[in-house]
């Protein structure tokens, strides 16, 4: 029986029976096998210079992430980016484009969708010819929110967010949108879900032809609406669950960026970072953007990963009890003395504790 003719009720039952993700596949996916074992990342540069790379090699990070300028998004750009980390011995987890990482059109049914939906087919095929495996995808129509740039975290400039402040602003690809109404008029849940069904079921095959899976990010933050448009599906548990089940495939999953989840706090997201990873599991994350806040909605500030309100410790236990073999990397980090090699290096030091810690209890 094909999974994609049960009934809603029927795929609740089968995919998600005694709270496990016990996915149905389709015969004809792609995916593709990565080697056992949590996987610590460095988010890093498309033409990584000598100093970079002796940096990385002197971290011991064995994967990196990286974005890419307009003229390298062809097969041929990330096989190019692809082989200037593997000549150094580091494997490219993912290659980023900000141009269909995250697209109002698609999630508002905005003048230019179905343009944007075709462009992003040919990302997807073209990390496929450069067998680049993974690529994260957000949902937000109207950005990612700020309030102010300027706060501290244990004296770094940190990212804060209040829903009560005028200040608060949405930012994308250069756009700022801020309320009462970003786009002139309210958006109804209903909009946001068959426009997002609209978006999957187009790139799905895509994905799975080409061997590439889709981690979808949370929506940064997880307010309910955020100046008229819902944020409903990817904010909370629920919506995430309903929407894996709606791909119904196995290169559809999730980015699980552990700093927007815990922006929400339990009440809005209905799970903590634990609990997402203990239910969805490996066969559905894929990515963890490793970050802590200060304390959950209405108001947060982004802080060092051992200065918020929650214990990463759980996240790295969970990751390793549920076999995880996706990469985790840090996100957001406050501004430190010292630049980019300074953060990220603490962030990977701190990680790699954790890591180190999980992988020592689980040998006994």
């Amino acid at each position: 029986m094909r999974f994609s003719k049960l009934t809603r009720r029927e795929i609740g039952k089968l995919a998600f029976g005694a709270g496990a993700a016990a996915y149905l596949e389709r015969a004809s996916a792609v995916v593709h096998q990565v080697a056992p074992g949590i996987k610590l990342c460095v988010q890093s540069s498309p033409r990584p210079s000598e100093e970079q790379l002796l940096f990385l090699k002197q971290l011991g990070a064995e994967y990196v992430s990286v974005g890419s300028p307009a003229d390298m998004r062809t097969a041929e750009g990330f096989a190019q980016i692809k082989n200037s980390y593997q000549d150094a011995g580091i494997t490219v987890w993912n290659i980023g484009n900000n141009s269909v990482h995250n697209m109002p059109e698609v999630t508002l049914n905005l003048p230019g969708r179905d343009e944007k939906v075709e462009e992003y087919k040919q990302y997807i095929r073209n990390l496929g010819k450069a067998s680049i495996h993974y690529t994260t995808y957000a949902h937000m129509g109207n950005g990612i929110w700020t309030s102010s740039r300027d706060a501290v975290s244990r004296h770094a400039p940190a990212r804060e967010f209040d829903e009560n402040s005028p200040n608060a602003r949405g930012f994308w690809a250069g756009k700022e949108f801020k309320g009462p109404l970003s786009h002139g008029r309210v958006f109804t849940e209903k909009e946001i879900w068959d426009n997002y069904i609209h978006f999957i079921k187009q790139v799905t095959p895509v994905a799975e032809e080409n061997g590439v899976r889709i981690g979808i990010h949370p929506d940064d933050p997880p307010v309910p609406v955020l100046a008229g448009v819902p944020r409903c599906i990817f904010g909370n548990f629920e919506g995430y669950k309903r929407a894996m089940e709606i791909a119904n495939s196995p290169n559809v999953g999730i980015c699980l960026c552990c700093g927007t989840w815990l922006e929400g706090g339990k009440k809005l997201t209905g799970k903590d970072p634990e609990e997402m990873i203990r239910y969805f599991g490996a066969k559905k994350i894929w990515k963890i953007h490793f970050r802590n806040v200060s304390a959950p909605l209405p108001h947060f500030v982004e802080t060092f990963m051992d200065n918020g309100y929650y214990d990463m410790w759980k996240i790295m236990k969970a990751l390793r009890d549920v076999k995880y073999d996706g990469i985790v990397i840090l996100d957001h980090s406050p501004r430190m003395v010292g630049g980019n090699y300074v953060q990220t290096a603490y962030g990977f030091a701190y990680m790699k504790a954790l890591l180190n810690r999980a992988n020592a209890e689980a040998k006994g």
